[in-house]
């Protein structure tokens, strides 16, 4: 994964470290900084991970100083979840616990069913597999979820 943005590299290598100590629960990294893990070439402006309530309350607590009060996440219509967003060196981190994603049947938790691990920078991160991807990008149905998904398609 030669091709990453250096600022991925950055922050996942200031974070990795202290998700793995911190949190108690399966989580992982989703969203374009995923896809780009994959091999796609998608631009990356910021680390999506989906996490528990809890840990994302663990994180909360422990990466306090770097909270971004001032941030609102758009599509409050769609998505909901115990959202947070940190600015780490490299690019922001967002962290959403327990995502529910507002569909036809209501809202629905967004789950992730395989999980591979990527390697960048020495550092292993779990990324939801392609397929996975696509399907969680696809159910998200935004114009920049769609573009992604069919990246990740053609991969």
């Amino acid at each position: 994964m030669s091709n990453l943005p250096q600022a991925l590299l950055d922050v996942l290598t200031a974070v990795m470290p202290q998700l793995r100590e911190h949190c108690r629960d399966g989580w992982v990294v989703i969203g374009s900084a995923a896809a780009a893990l994959s091999g796609a070439d998608v631009d990356v402006a910021d680390l999506d991970l989906l996490t528990s309530r809890a840990d994302a309350e663990r994180l909360i607590a422990l990466w306090q100083p770097a909270l971004d009060p001032h941030y609102h996440p758009a599509a409050a219509d769609r998505f909901r979840s115990h959202f947070a967003r940190f600015l780490f060196p490299g690019m922001p981190v967002e962290v959403m616990g327990d995502l529910q994603l507002h569909g036809e049947q209501g809202w629905q938790p967004v789950r992730v069913h395989q999980i591979v691990q990527a390697v960048a920078g020495g550092i292993a991160v779990p990324i939801p597999a392609v397929a996975e991807q696509i399907r969680v990008l696809e159910s998200f149905g935004r114009p920049k979820d769609l573009q992604r998904a069919s990246l990740l398609r053609a991969l």
